[in-house]
Formats: C-alpha cells, sequence, structure tokens
C-alpha cells in the first residue's frame, strides 16, 4: 500500500468529550501527542485526512452545543469532513462513497472512543475488504464499569480492543508503523 492509496481517519476527537460526566485528564496527553504525530505524519507523507465528528440531537454533541469542533489543541487540517449518528463512522456518512472515489484501499484507523467508534469503524472497515491498521497509541477511551461492578481501566480496555481487532480485523500498529509503508514508497 502506499500514501496514495491509504487514508488516515481521525474519529471523534472533538470537545464534546471534555462535557461528559465520563471524561478524565488521564492519559490524555499522551493521547493527544501520538495522535497529533499521526496526523502530521500522515501530512508529510502525502496521505489523505479524513476527520470524522459524532452529532446528536441535543447535549453537548449537538451541533448547536458549539462544542462539535476538533479538541484542542489538536490541529488536523482533513482533507474531508464527515458528520456521524452511528458508532461506525462508515454507515450513513458517505465515507465509504469517498474512499471509493479516491481509490482509499488501507485505512489507518485513530481517535475517541477505543472500544468503541475506534472499534466499530476498524471492524466495519474490514469487513468491507478494507486494509486496516488500528492505531492504539493514537486512540482514548475512559475507565467504565461493567454490569457486575467491575472497573476497567483505560488501559484495560485498549488491551481489550487490541485483543479481538489483531490479525482478524486490523494490523495493530504504531504511529511509525503506520506510517512506514507510505514513507517507505516516497523514498524509493
Amino acid at each position: 500500500m502506499s500514501a496514495a492509496d491509504t487514508a488516515l481517519i481521525v474519529i471523534d476527537t472533538q470537545e464534546s468529550f471534555r462535557h461528559r460526566p465520563f471524561f478524565t485528564e488521564d492519559g490524555l496527553a499522551a493521547y493527544l501527542a501520538r495522535q497529533q504525530a499521526l496526523i502530521d505524519g500522515a501530512r508529510e507523507a502525502g496521505i489523505a485526512l479524513v476527520q470524522v465528528f459524532h452529532t446528536a440531537e441535543d447535549g453537548p454533541f449537538s451541533e448547536a452545543s458549539g462544542l462539535v469542533r476538533t479538541l484542542e489543541p489538536l490541529r488536523v487540517a482533513p482533507d474531508a469532513v464527515f458528520r456521524k449518528r452511528r458508532h461506525s463512522a462508515l454507515v450513513g456518512t458517505g465515507l465509504d462513497v469517498w474512499l471509493v472515489a479516491h481509490g482509499i484501499r488501507r485505512v489507518i484507523i485513530s481517535g475517541i472512543r477505543t472500544e468503541q467508534c475506534c472499534e466499530t469503524t476498524a471492524r466495519h472497515a474490514s469487513d468491507l475488504g478494507y486494509k486496516v491498521d488500528y492505531v492504539g497509541e493514537a486512540t482514548l477511551t475512559f475507565p467504565m464499569t461493567d454490569a457486575a461492578g467491575r472497573d476497567w481501566s483505560a488501559a484495560e480496555i485498549r488491551a481489550r480492543t487490541e485483543l479481538v481487532l489483531a490479525g482478524r480485523f486490523a494490523r495493530l500498529a504504531t504511529v511509525e508503523e503506520a506510517l512506514s509503508d507510505a514513507r517507505d514508497k516516497i523514498a524509493a
């Protein structure tokens, strides 16, 4: 795969999350650094940048809230922007049409939340036949408590997500690994 047939999808990296009761700053700085490195590396390599925002009728995910905008201090400058109302960025957004029209065969998945919209989009993209790189270090999630009362840390949720995606739906990749194919093609 090369930069020409690859797209970085930046999912739900939006200010809306700062206004949810589960939001925590834990892990945020590391996520922001890795997400920005992935965005900057993709831009440098000539990889298409797609930004996806989650929207809802009301609350912090509504357009009226003014919070459906890039999570600060990230700088994205996307080639295309899509808005979604489902977990998968590929449902009802036109993103799939855009990817096909631009000859995209490989997607790099990043954003917020690791186990929710990022994982769902990765699975969906795989089922549609895309090669998928899942960059866990460029995803963010928050602690959760399951129905049995067990508390799951963000790190445990990320580990579980990577376990179920690896080799079935995606290649797990670091920022550098996800960008290496495109960089290798540029250098050649």
